[in-house]
């Protein structure tokens, strides 16, 4: 596949990170797209969580299929800001026409798209609810360490494209692109052919459960179309991030809330903490009400279990703190 860019396609190319789109792609993870394992640690988490839960999440599953030549695109609309909320996403979700609903699910031999057709208010208002129970439980107490990454690569970029325009910014991206003289020449398994983006440039949209593929979206009638792309250093993403010294902060937060932030590399229980510290429940409990009054740890619940993560605030203290 060849993407032709115009000058003022290359001034309309911007970046964006989609909660929703992860939604759809981390389904597709669950579903078992995921060679060689990468994700192992988030799915041996959520996995569990997800049937503790006992949420029910059939009208967004049953529209993802693995494998699958595509996704149905009202699933999936581009994002129209850099960081979109998910509510923000739910909504433009919720208010898709009709005719957009049929057109994108017209292929699409997947279960409830004929229920979608048939009475979309309600089926896409159940399907809104099963997206936003669904990253509840899966993806919110992980977001600021994917939403990190993201915006990481997103900078990198900014910066390549800077030093040296379109050929830089693109030289690297995926193994599966590559620049020459205006032309985006893309690897990809169903489409071939060149395209012409008609002055409405490219969105570029990281994306951790994507590797190892590019997901592109080409398509006359899309606003804009877009191109889905795993960011560097996906592959250390659920590493344990042990943090090497708490000293800096100990002397702002205390020893033991600096403890407690380090201990969150990933999200954790009450009674996780409190085994791991050697202290009461009740006590951490304590601390955690503090983090979370002062912006740096935030609470989900996954069925009877709250589990607690480090905010973005959180993440750039303790990355600060490694320096």
């Amino acid at each position: 596949m060849e993407i032709a860019f115009s000058a003022e396609d290359m001034a309309r190319t911007r970046f964006a990170v989609s909660p929703l789109w992860e939604v759809v792609a981390s389904v597709r993870v669950l579903k078992g797209a995921d060679p060689g394992g990468l994700h192992r640690r988030w799915t041996e988490r959520v996995r569990p969580a997800l049937a503790a839960a006992k949420l029910d999440l059939a009208p967004l599953f049953d529209l993802i299929a693995v494998p699958t030549r595509g996704i149905p695109g009202f699933l999936v609309p581009p994002p129209t800001t850099p960081q979109p909320s998910l509510e923000v996403e739910l909504t433009t979700l919720r208010a898709t026409p009709e005719a957009e609903l049929r057109r994108t699910t017209t292929k699409a031999a997947l279960p409830r798209v004929e229920a979608l057709c048939a009475d979309p208010d309600r089926e896409l208002g159940r399907l809104a609810e099963a997206v936003a129970a669904y990253w509840e439980v899966a993806l919110a107490p992980h977001w600021a360490r994917i939403r990190a990454l993201c915006e990481g690569d997103i900078l990198y970029r900014a910066t390549r494209f800077a030093d040296g325009g379109a050929r830089r910014l693109f030289a690297d991206l995926s193994p599966q692109t590559a620049w020459d003289s205006g032309t985006l020449r893309l690897e990809h398994r169903f489409l071939s052919g060149r395209r012409d983006l008609a002055g409405r440039g490219l969105l570029l949209c990281p994306s951790v459960f994507v590797w190892p593929r590019i997901f592109v979206t080409l398509e006359d009638h899309e606003p804009q179309p877009a191109l889905r792309y795993p960011p560097r250093g996906v592959g250390t993403l659920w590493e344990p991030r042990p943090c090497r010294s708490t000293r800096v902060l100990a002397a702002v937060l205390g020893r033991t809330r600096a403890l407690l932030l380090a201990e969150l590399a990933e999200p954790a229980s009450t009674t996780d903490l409190a085994h791991r510290m050697g202290l009461s429940p009740g006590a951490v409990s304590q601390h955690l009400t503090a983090l979370r009054d002062a912006g740096l740890v935030s609470a989900h619940r996954t069925g009877r279990v709250v589990l607690y993560a480090r905010t973005r605030v959180a993440e750039a203290l303790v990355e600060g703190e490694r320096r």
